[in-house]
This record gives C-alpha cells, structure tokens and sequence, in this order.
C-alpha cells in the first residue's frame, strides 16, 4: 500500500533483496577464489614463481590493504548492511586481483629481462603493463561499486573520479583518458619497492644455500678422494707384504718342508688379517699387536735369533687406535735396511710413553751395501695419520737407535 512515502530506488530494492545467507555465499565462493586465484594466475608466469615464497606476504600486505581501505572509505561509520558486506567484499576482490597481476607483471618482466643492462627495459614494460591493468581494474571496481551504490549504470563515467595526493595543501591529481596517473605511480611504486626487496632477500638466501650446498659438496669430494688415497695406499702394502712373504716361503719350501708348512698356517692367518684391515681406516691396538707377534713369527721361522723382538705396552692403550699394518711397515722397514745376524741380532722394541704415544725403536746396524727403496713404508704411514687430521708420527735417529713415535688414537672421541 502507498502511504505517500516516495519509492525506494533501484538500488534499495536490489540490495534488499539480497538475503544475509546470499551474502554468506558470496563470501564464500569469494574465500575459495582468494585460494585458487594465485594458482591459476601462476600457470601464466615463469618458473621463478616456484622459487619464491611470499605467501605471508601477501597474506598480510593483502590485509593491511583492505584495512587501509575499510578505513578511507569510512566502511565502519556505515550501518552494518548487506549493501556494506559487498562493499567490502568487492574492495578485497579489488585488492586480491591488483595485488596478484601487479606481482605476475613483475614476475614476467624480471624473468625476461634479468640482466643489469635490461633494468630500464624491464622497468619501461613493467610500468607500462602496469598502467593498462590498474586502469582496468579501476575501473571494474568504480563500476561494481556505483552499480551497488545507484542500482545501474546509468550514470556512471569512465574516470570521474581520480586519485589525489595532498602536500602542504597542494592537491596533485593527473588523469588522461581515463588513464589516473597517481594511482598507477602509487601502485607501481608501492609493487616494485615491495618484490624489489622480496628477491633480494630471496636471492642472498638463495645465494647462502647455494654455498651451503657447494661445501657439502667439497666435502663429499674431500671425503671421497680421501677414501681413493687410503684405498691407494692399502694396495701398495698388500703386493709388498705378499711378494715378501712369498720370497721367505720360497726359501723354505726346499730347506726345511715342516717349517715350511707351519710358515704357510702363519701366513694365512697373517694375510687374513691383512685383508680385514682393508676393511676399515683405524684398528685396535691390541689388534695390531696380536697381528705383529704372527708376522714376527714368519720372519724368525727364517731369520731365527737375528731378529727379535720386544712389546711392552700399557694396559690402558690397548684399545687406541692407529691405522692398520703400521707395525709391520716399521718392523718390515727396520730389518729390510739393517745387518741381521745371529751373534749381532737386529732389536725392535715396541712399547708406550705416558703421552699416548707408541714408540718403535731399532738399534741401527745399516747393511754396507745401500739398500734400494721406493719409499713406500714411512712415507705410507705419514700420509695415512696426514689423511685422517691426525698429528704426524715424529721420526728421530740418534745414540744410534731408530725412532718412530706414533700417535695414539683414543677410540672413545
């Protein structure tokens, strides 16, 4: 019924008739668009979007910005309505679609322009792509709002109303065809300033990354060459020790078979052990003296009482550590390069000091013809303890005695 009150406008009946559970969807098919726009909009830009993580970002850059606009526009001073609930949600529709083609824009750009040389290229494109798309979301968003505001576009204008920025009471405002010059520079700005410093802190993280990752890298080398030299240097003891061995077996096959055959147990035992030791960098100390008693056996079943042999260790570093076959290279280097004979018998000791270190001494007794030597026994044995960071063995000759001092390994760092 008429009561003389004048009609509502189009605007009123239209709003009206939009139920707060029509605004309850609205709002969520808007919240599932906030979540697949990123998505879909990616598929058009470049692979560096896979590589930069400004989720949060725009989380929060998204929400500050439709604060600062809730709060221009006076949205809060309004009545809480259906009409205000567009409103808003049409500015953060706004805003989400501003904030994602001003990022692919940017994106697009710096992908094909990355060089420094191309950085006025890259930004004349940028802003001029820029200028397009905020000129047509401007006004997208000018036409939403007054066909919320009046019911239709009648009366709606392309770019009557432009962006300003006051400064000491002087309003600045630009706008040529349609085209509001402020609100592209601000946004322009504002966007570039932004990313400008999400990649470079993206890039020095990917830079330390990088360099993280070049280390492990060295490391794995370093680690792996290491193995190669160890494993070079195991080859070269075993065809000594094996070629030695079997020249002593030689000797004894014809003169004496019985001690020949004893020798041959010891070998085995001997030569097992030497292919176990392949197995591993460092070995026990008792380990490594059990092993030295049998390969001393095989050289007195041929040499006799020209050779013997002392050990006098303490309890406490039986089980240090030292690289495999070590005592048998200085017991090895010891008789290859000294006079061993019955009535003057050649003397290694093997004992500890309270250092932790393993001394082995030999009194000199240098055979007067010179003795050809590849340099393999010492040399081997310094570069192993070299390769494992561990303290050289020190190598002293004086009061005529020859002595190697060897650092011990404590096996329970």
């Amino acid at each position: 019924m008429n009561d003389g009150s004048p009609p509502e406008s189009n605007a009123s009946s239209l709003v009206s008739s939009v139920s707060w559970e029509g605004c309850g969807l609205i709002l969520q098919n808007c919240v599932k668009l906030c979540e697949k726009f990123p998505d879909q909009l990616s598929s058009f830009y470049l692979p560096i979007l896979d590589q930069l993580n400004d989720k949060w970002l725009r989380i929060i850059g998204i929400s500050l910005m439709l604060w600062i606009s809730i709060s221009v526009n006076s949205y809060y001073r309004q009545p809480f309505s259906a009409r205000m609930v567009l409103m808003v949600l049409l500015t953060l529709m706004s805003i989400i679609a501003v904030w994602h083609l001003m990022r692919g824009i940017i994106l697009h750009y710096r992908e094909k322009y990355p060089r420094k040389s191309q950085i006025a290229k890259r930004l004349f494109f940028t802003f001029l792509t820029t200028s397009i798309v905020i000129t047509l979301l401007f006004w997208l968003t000018s036409a939403g709002q007054h066909w919320l505001s009046e019911g239709s576009f009648d009366d709606f204008r392309v770019g009557h109303e432009t962006g300003s920025i006051t400064i000491n009471n002087r309003t600045l405002a630009f706008s040529l065809f349609g085209f509001d010059s402020v609100i592209i520079i601000l946004n322009f700005i504002f966007f570039q300033t932004v990313y400008e410093v999400v990649f470079f802190i993206h890039n020095s993280s990917l830079r330390e990354k990088r360099l993280r990752q070049a280390e492990q890298e060295r490391e794995i080398l370093k680690a792996a060459n290491l193995q190669s030299q160890l494993d070079a240097l195991k080859q070269q003891v075993n065809p000594h020790f094996l070629f030695n061995s079997l020249n002593v077996l030689d000797s004894l096959i014809e003169d004496d078979p019985p001690r020949a055959r004893l020798f041959l147990e010891e070998l085995s035992t001997v030569y097992r052990y030497l292919l176990r030791s392949n197995e591993r960098h460092l070995t026990e100390l008792d380990k490594e003296l059990d092993f030295i008693q049998s390969y001393y056996h095989l050289l007195q079943t041929r040499l006799g009482d020209g050779l013997q042999l002392s050990i006098r260790i303490d309890e406490d570093y039986l089980q240090y550590k030292l690289p495999p076959l070590t005592l048998q290279l200085l017991v090895e280097n010891a008789f290859k390069h000294n006079m061993i004979l019955p009535d003057q018998p050649l003397l290694i000791d093997i004992s500890t000091d309270g250092a932790g270190h393993l001394l082995v001494r030999n009194n000199i007794q240098r055979k007067n013809v010179r003795v050809a030597s590849n340099g393999v026994g010492l040399t081997n044995i310094l570069n192993k303890y070299r390769m494992l960071n561990q303290t050289e063995p020190a190598i002293r000759e004086n009061d005529g005695h020859f002595l190697v001092s060897l650092p011990l390994i404590d096996g329970s760092v």
